[in-house]
């Protein structure tokens, strides 16, 4: 291929069309394709155009829900009141944020996660995702636990456990059939309203002191 061929298709594809290209290729074919080299022959895309973006179709598949991510995030960030909302108040957007971009994109994530929605922790396309997810969670929810050596530690845990929280409402999300999904909506409140609970523990902090003093009185 020449240069003047290579630059317009360089001008033609960039992250966001190969993605739609390639989500567009899994609907509509009911299958993803076998390789980059077959992806790229079908769509006229230069490999090089390809692997400037994405290291493997693993990798694409990886980006699509860091951009889903993205995508919440900036929405976030230009919110002037977010930050000064209450921690379930915070939760309660982040996720309700995060299922209506699901929604839009349902039909490519319910086939691509149905043959997986009993086993979300080991599933690798969400590996990324779940860093970031992470991420945000422990930049902007604020630990119970006002000491700092022991919200060093508290923090990942509770991360850890707002993630596992929102793999149950995504399978309960793929299995529900309620209209415009209101089920989910309800579960999502609910169980927001459940685990703030243990945000707002005050008594949490007299907890992990005890613990100590009774780890170093044992010892």
């Amino acid at each position: 291929m020449s240069t003047i061929e290579n630059l317009k298709n360089e001008e033609k594809f960039d992250e966001n069309s190969i993605i739609t290209l390639y989500m567009e290729d899994v609907l509509e074919n009911e299958l993803e394709p076998k390789n980059v080299f077959s992806f790229c022959k079908k769509h006229s895309i230069e490999e090089t155009i390809f692997y400037s973006y994405f290291g493997s179709i693993k990798a694409l598949k990886q980006r699509i829900w860091i951009k889903f991510l993205e995508n919440i995030n900036t929405v976030i960030e230009n919110n002037d009141e977010f930050d000064n909302y209450s921690e379930k108040d915070k939760l309660l957007t982040y996720f309700f944020s995060l299922f209506e971009v699901f929604t839009l994109n349902r039909s490519y994530i319910v086939y691509t996660l149905e043959a997986e929605k009993n086993s979300f922790k080991n599933c690798i396309q969400l590996k990324d995702f779940r860093k970031s997810f992470k991420q945000f969670i422990e930049s902007k929810i604020e630990s119970p636990i006002k000491n700092e050596k022991i919200a060093n530690f508290t923090t990942p845990v509770m991360s850890e456990g707002v993630w596992i929280q929102f793999l149950f409402i995504l399978k309960f999300w793929i299995d529900d059939t309620s209209p415009n999904f209101e089920k989910t909506d309800i579960l999502i409140e609910k169980s927001i309203t459940t685990s703030s609970l243990f945000l707002d523990s005050k008594p949490l902090e007299s907890l992990f002191d005890l613990a100590k003093f009774l780890f170093k009185e044992k010892m």
